[in-house]
This record gives C-alpha cells, sequence and structure tokens, in this order.
C-alpha cells in the first residue's frame, strides 16, 4: 500500500510538473508572437518565420539525467534539466537571430540564466544556433512559479542541417561512420555560405527598395 502510494504521489508531481512547464512555453509562445505582430507593424517584416515548441519526453529526461551521473528524481529534474520545455524561432537571416535575442533580453518578466552563442563559435560537428536560458513567470491558484524555458533561435538552413544531424544522431547513437561525419560537417560550411549570401542579397534589395 505504501508503494502504490508513492507511486501515485510521484505522478500527480509529474502531472502538476508537466502542466506548469506547458503553461511557461504558452507564455514565451504569446510572447514571441507578439513581438513577431509589433515587429511586422513597424518595420513591415517578420522576424520570425515559424515557431516549434515542445515539451522533453520522460524517456530523454532520464537519459540525460543518467548521462549526467543524476537519480531520476522530480527534483534533479528540475534542478538539473534546462531544456524540459523548449522554444524555437526560425527566421530568414542571420541578422534576424541577433535582433530577436535582443528583443527577448528586454523582456522585463524574463529573467535571463545563460546564453550558447553557437552561432559565433559552432560546436565541432558543425552546429549552429543561438540558446536563451530564461526563465518566465506562471501564476496558478496557489501562488507564482518561475519555470526555466530554454529559447533556440537558428535559420531555415541551420534548422535544415540540424534536423539531418539529428537524425544521424539517433540512427548511428553518437558514432556515425567517420565520412558521414565529414560530410555533415561539409554541409555545416555550405549551410554558413548560404547563410551569408541570402543576408547579402537581402541587405541589397533593402538598399535598392530605398533608392525608389
Amino acid at each position: 500500500m505504501d508503494n502504490f502510494v508513492k507511486f501515485q504521489d510521484d505522478v500527480d508531481s509529474w502531472k502538476s510538473l508537466m502542466l506548469m512547464y506547458n503553461s511557461a512555453l504558452k507564455e514565451i509562445q504569446t510572447k514571441m508572437d507578439i513581438l513577431n505582430e509589433e515587429f511586422q507593424h513597424i518595420h513591415r517584416y517578420n522576424p520570425i518565420e515559424y515557431i516549434k515548441a515542445r515539451i522533453k519526453t520522460p524517456e530523454s529526461i532520464v537519459k540525460k539525467l543518467k548521462k549526467n551521473g543524476y537519480e531520476s528524481t522530480i527534483p534533479n529534474m528540475v534542478e538539473y534539466v534546462n531544456d524540459i520545455a523548449g522554444i524555437r524561432l526560425v527566421c530568414s537571416f542571420t541578422s534576424d537571430i541577433y535582433r530577436l535575442a535582443e528583443m527577448i533580453r528586454k523582456q522585463a518578466d524574463l529573467a535571463l540564466l545563460s546564453v550558447k552563442d553557437y552561432i559565433s563559435n559552432p560546436k565541432e560537428s558543425g552546429y549552429k544556433s543561438y540558446h536563451m536560458l530564461v526563465t518566465v513567470p506562471i501564476y496558478l491558484s496557489d501562488g507564482k512559479r518561475d519555470m526555466k524555458v530554454e529559447i533556440q533561435i537558428r535559420t531555415i538552413a541551420m534548422e535544415f542541417w540540424a534536423s539531418l544531424e539529428h537524425r544521424i544522431l539517433y540512427k548511428f547513437e553518437g558514432n556515425a561512420p567517420e565520412y558521414i561525419s565529414r560530410e555533415l560537417r561539409e554541409c555545416a560550411s555550405i549551410v554558413s555560405m548560404l547563410d551569408d549570401r541570402m543576408l547579402y542579397l537581402d541587405e541589397e534589395i533593402r538598399k535598392l527598395e530605398g533608392e525608389f
């Protein structure tokens, strides 16, 4: 009976926690939608092409805890897994990434915990993205909670590359053949060149538009 009560308590705690993370995601997504609409109103341009939001699966959370040497408990999950709630902003140009990051920093009720700039400093694999870990307040019947959410910002080209990398990592469990890893790194270089050239074209078009 005691084991059943503990199991039920754990299930209830898990459901409550997932409710809070889901609420935090909704708060962030609403903020991003409003910022995008405001930017469109002022500048006649949408920096965000689309938004993806997700809650990490229980299997992924447990795997991450074990990888880092922690027991699979709810307190450890909250303390040591920062990307349980994640939102990804996908934009057209690299300049949009830093523009969005600055807009997020100016949100008074978001607390910025950390930044990982894989645009300026790509991972060895070629991975490029801009990560911000923030806390967002949510308001429940018994008071306020500050919940951690990871925000990733990247271009469409970076998103395409990252989705392929994810498939490769999943397929080979981090031990892909060298020739595949090499091809992936070369593709990352091509993606970077494409982003640079697309940004150049956009800037040139804007200059020409200003002449008329």
